[in-house]
């Protein structure tokens, strides 16, 4: 059967990196945990590395994420929904909101738990994603700092996710700002300026942060080791800590020319044949995956020869020339994945979770 797997050394190299890299700048950071899709096997390994905090965006997952480590600090990081209000009381000890009538329910649910819920109110910077227009802040502030059951511990903002808009110094000394007004107005302190993702780590290391922000929150970087702003490799970070490998289920040396009258594939797209098809053969390799697991777009062949000829729901076709390496069935052929196409696997129960390089 198809399986991933999760490099343990890897992943602990680079968890290593980040954390060497946040403490010698007196920054605060969280796990973004939510590639694992919960999947315990993988999510064991994360909180073996002792995280302080690990961030999700699907309340089941903090419910395993508590189930496997009740001590680990915890944060939902999408706006709540209401069904979801009482789970996330009980399974998040932080949330980011944007949303007023969502906050005053979960302030009745922490006074009913008897728990006093920490919030972070994100505040909208251009991405037009989450967050309180600036604007508002002030007032939706006010109307937050009345409630029970509810400590306030910081401002947040999203950038990147929607439309690309990148970080900047000039943008989150908008967020330094904002805190500031907002801490003298009111009284309080608030903690926490969670600045930003993997994509605002170039500003750390180019010394162009402004130093008050205080909290990031990290998964692309820790899990691929790339720079998310540029969208490269960080040289001294380990990639392809996640594989996928998929098994040969069929393999001839066929035609490559399709016979009959075609029609419109599975997928409601016509094929091009291509004239030199006309006469040629090739081994072709059936492998044990398929759109319902993952695209094509999101996985490339470690094996550069080989190609994807085409993808059904459960299988995909793949041309290996002439078979160099003399594969045959049973045998299995590796790919590099996508940030996305790792999100993908990981939600497919069909595909076999696995851990290797374990120290």
């Amino acid at each position: 059967m198809a399986y991933i797997t999760l490099n343990q050394s890897k992943l602990k190299h680079n968890y290593n990196k980040l954390d060497a890299l946040f403490q010698e700048k007196k920054i605060h950071w969280a796990v973004v945990g939510k590639l694992l899709c919960g999947d315990e096997t993988f999510l064991r390994e994360v909180l073996a590395l002792n995280p302080q905090q690990i961030c999700d965006s699907r309340v089941s997952n903090l419910r395993m994420i508590k189930q496997i480590d009740p001590t680990v600090e915890t944060i939902y990081i999408k706006p709540a929904p209401n069904g979801s209000i009482e789970e996330i009381i009980e399974y998040a000890d932080i949330s980011f909101n944007t949303e007023l009538e969502t906050i005053k329910l979960l302030s009745e649910e922490a006074k009913r738990q008897n728990i006093v819920h920490k919030i972070v109110i994100m505040v909208e910077l251009g991405e037009l994603r989450e967050g309180v227009l600036r604007e508002e802040l002030i007032d939706f502030y006010s109307q937050v700092f009345e409630l029970p059951n509810i400590d306030i511990i910081g401002l947040g903002t999203n950038l990147t996710c929607m439309y690309g808009v990148l970080p900047n110094n000039d943008k989150l000394i908008q967020l330094t700002l904002f805190r500031d007004l907002l801490e003298l107005k009111f009284k309080k302190r608030i903690p926490y300026l969670s600045g930003g993702a993997s994509v605002t780590l170039p500003l750390i290391l180019n010394d162009t942060i402004p130093t008050a922000i205080n909290h990031f929150r990290i998964g692309e970087t820790l899990f691929m080791g790339t720079n998310a702003y540029d969208n490269v490799a960080y040289p001294d970070f380990e990639q392809n800590i996640f594989m996928l490998h998929a098994e040969i289920i069929e393999l001839y040396e066929k035609p490559m020319m399709p016979e009959g009258e075609i029609g419109l594939k599975m997928t409601g797209e016509k094929v091009e044949l291509a004239p030199e098809w006309e006469n040629s053969v090739n081994y072709r390799a059936i492998i044990d995956l398929g759109l319902l697991d993952i695209e094509e777009d999101h996985i490339t062949p470690i094996n550069a020869k080989q190609q994807f000829v085409g993808s059904s729901s459960d299988m995909m076709v793949m041309d290996l020339g002439d078979n160099p390496e003399n594969l045959k069935v049973g045998d299995t052929i590796s790919f590099h994945m996508s940030y996305m196409g790792i999100l993908r696997i990981m939600n497919s129960n069909y595909v076999d979770k696995r851990v290797i390089g374990r120290e």
